[in-house]
């Protein structure tokens, strides 16, 4: 029993999926005693429970609520609005998305066909959020689940594997580089035009955002933006106090790729020298050995801390429909 206050009694439940590492199971899993647990009884729970949740997230980097009645896009919206925190703009973000409620977006717009590599949310711009909160509404038949890990177990094993790697992207960090179309190309994952990236409406908002990204950019003959950002690959003062593998190294690599870019261009060392394909695909065994991907169900929500976990999406069979909320 999970005793994070007097009213609602949890249970700490498990999955099929579930995984161990360093005696923690991965994700911590949340169920409430009573199937009579109403949506404003549940919220309310939040609201004054909201700092112990956090602890919890803290310690173990993703959560997932299953079986707690959440069953609208609305209600969802309630639920992260409980926690009290800031919401985060989705400005310098790749995905095709579409707006929801106030708060919340569809997680990804692009085909059913496509695999969204693993990556922190956001890893590739100097702002990013602190949480995510995924929600479940439409359950996919088959497939589209969304894999998760814990970051520093990469950084471990990488420092283990390639050290050499490790030790000079520490040194140097890493280079992004995207070329975005003016207007959203929902053909490909990365297909957002450079107006609703950054919200902007003309080319001088847009440099002023740039500038205040610490990004470069540069203007095409097509009408479509390059811009280049310069970024550490990892992240030292993690709330677990252990050095995480903060990047959008192999998102870049392995989904950076359309008409407009480059995937060997799209990623390198911050120098502008490549990176080495091998230790690449190094990185991208660990990763899929190591995570937990497990099969949504109609109602759940689950809560990653972006700093400790990274995500991916698997292709599926339609419908699916899984939204998403960003939080500072």
């Amino acid at each position: 029993m999970v005793h994070l206050g007097e009213d609602i009694k949890l249970v700490e439940s498990n999955i099929p999926e579930q995984k161990t590492f360093d005696d923690q199971p991965f994700p911590f899993v949340l169920s409430p005693v009573t199937q009579s647990l109403t949506t404003s009884e549940w919220v309310n729970w939040i609201h004054i429970n909201a700092n112990d949740i956090e602890k919890l997230l803290n310690q173990y980097g993703a959560i997932l609520f299953r079986g707690f009645p959440v069953e609208s896009p609305e209600q969802f919206d309630s639920m992260v609005g409980a926690f009290g925190f800031k919401d985060f703009p989705y400005i310098g973000g790749a995905a095709p998305r579409k707006q929801v409620t106030a708060r919340v977006f569809t997680s990804n717009e692009a085909p059913p066909s496509e695999l969204i590599p693993f990556h922190h949310e956001m890893a590739q711009s100097s702002k990013y959020p602190k949480k995510l909160f995924f929600y479940c509404d439409v359950e996919p038949p088959s497939g589209g689940e969304t894999p998760i890990l814990l970051s520093y177990l990469v950084y471990q094993e990488m420092k283990k594997r390639c050290p050499r790697f490790v030790a000079e992207l520490e040194q140097k960090g890493i280079k992004y580089t995207r070329i975005m179309p003016e207007e959203d190309d929902p053909s490909t994952p990365i297909g957002r035009g450079w107006r609703s990236t950054y919200d902007v409406k003309s080319r001088e908002e847009l440099e002023h955002r740039c500038r205040q990204l610490g990004s470069e950019w540069e203007w095409l003959q097509d009408g479509c933006l390059k811009v280049t950002t310069v970024l550490p690959a990892i992240q030292h003062d993690s709330p677990m106090g252990k050095p995480t593998w903060f990047n959008s190294m192999i998102a870049a690599y392995e989904g950076w790729k359309d008409k407009r870019n480059d995937p060997k261009k799209a990623v390198t060392f911050g120098d502008g020298t490549p990176l080495s394909p091998e230790d690449l695909q190094i990185c991208s065994k660990v990763m899929h050995d190591i995570c937990v991907s497990f099969r949504w169900k109609k109602g759940d929500v689950l809560m990653i801390h972006n700093e400790l976990v990274m995500h991916a999406r698997n292709s599926f069979v339609p419908p699916r429909r899984i939204l998403a909320c960003l939080v500072a």
